[in-house]
């Protein structure tokens, strides 16, 4: 596929008069095109579906996630690996970003590293890829060379390999296990898949790594009881969320926090089920940190 049939490089018939408009109709035009992009990913469920479980699997089995992209895709899937481990207390080897130019490239753009499909081959060979490990490759394009080497490893290597872009029947899509292709339609400044193409990832980014902790135990009902309570705003949430779902005062709160070295998880364990710190915590191990089981388990 070259340039010219690619979706996110075409002009929008909308905007062809965009350096004429005011203000006001350029934010018009934009919102209504944000529009395409939630009915974009509509489309894609069934696939984030299976995408989701199968990623599951891998976790529960010793497995990590590997995000890869260039310039914004890299950056977007940087900004959703980083929030897993103080949203869910995760190790921060779990969910990674390898990112063209490197991480120095999150800040200023290197724009010629995306062409290099060794190096994407090269980086992601650092990581020690086995069959439990997830590599996505973003790219709105589908024709990043550094993307496609990256997953082109991966594959070689029996790692689940999903590619996520803004074009049907996109290049790197051919090498990989799965493919969510959400076609937002052009771009209001043609080419620059930092806008719609861009949201509809963050958006997909949102939910594998989301659900995923939720079906790893790390949500207690809608609460992030996984919480790592490492900064003043944070050491506050796990007692509002101790409160909401114990119904507890914020002193009996406060208290049991402090009991558990601020762990969530088992200071509402320790709550619902009036048991020992130790106990709940052999309990917890026991049923792979889901709160639910292990209430269940101490009050049957």
């Amino acid at each position: 596929m070259n340039d010219k049939q690619l979706t996110t490089e075409k002009r929008n018939s909308e905007t062809m008069n965009l350096d004429e408009l005011t203000v006001a109709e350029i934010l018009n035009i934009m919102n209504r095109q944000d529009e395409h992009v939630i009915q974009a990913v509509a489309q894609v469920l069934p696939t984030l579906e299976k995408v989701i479980e199968k990623i599951v699997n891998n976790l529960l089995n010793g497995g990590r996630i590997f995000y890869v992209g260039a310039g914004s895709s890299g950056r977007l899937a940087m900004m959703d690996a980083s929030e897993c481990p103080p949203t869910f207390m995760t190790d921060p080897h779990l969910v990674q970003t390898i990112m063209a130019g490197g991480n120095s490239a999150f800040f200023q753009a290197v724009e010629n590293a995306e062409d290099d499909a060794e190096a994407g081959n090269r980086d992601l060979a650092k990581k020690v890829i086995t069959k439990w490990d997830t590599v996505i490759g973003i790219t709105a394009s589908g024709t990043t060379p550094y993307t496609i080497g990256a997953v082109k490893y991966a594959k070689l290597n029996d790692a689940f390999t999903v590619s996520l872009t803004s074009n049907k029947n996109s290049e790197i899509s051919n090498y990989t296990d799965e493919a969510i292709e959400v076609e937002v339609g052009p771009e209001i400044l043609t080419g620059s898949t930092r806008l719609k193409a861009a949201t509809s990832h963050k958006m997909i980014l949102n939910m594998i790594s989301t659900i995923t902790m939720v079906k790893l135990g790390k949500v207690y009902e809608n609460l992030m009881v996984d919480v790592n309570a490492s900064n003043k705003k944070l050491v506050e949430r796990a007692k509002r969320i101790v409160m909401m779902s114990t119904n507890c005062s914020f002193e009996q709160a406060e208290q049991v926090l402090n009991t558990t070295n601020f762990a969530v998880k088992p200071a509402i364990v320790m709550l619902k089920t009036n048991a020992d710190f130790e106990i709940v915590q052999a309990v917890l191990t026991e049923v792979e940190g889901n709160t639910k089981k292990a209430i269940s388990k101490l009050n049957a």
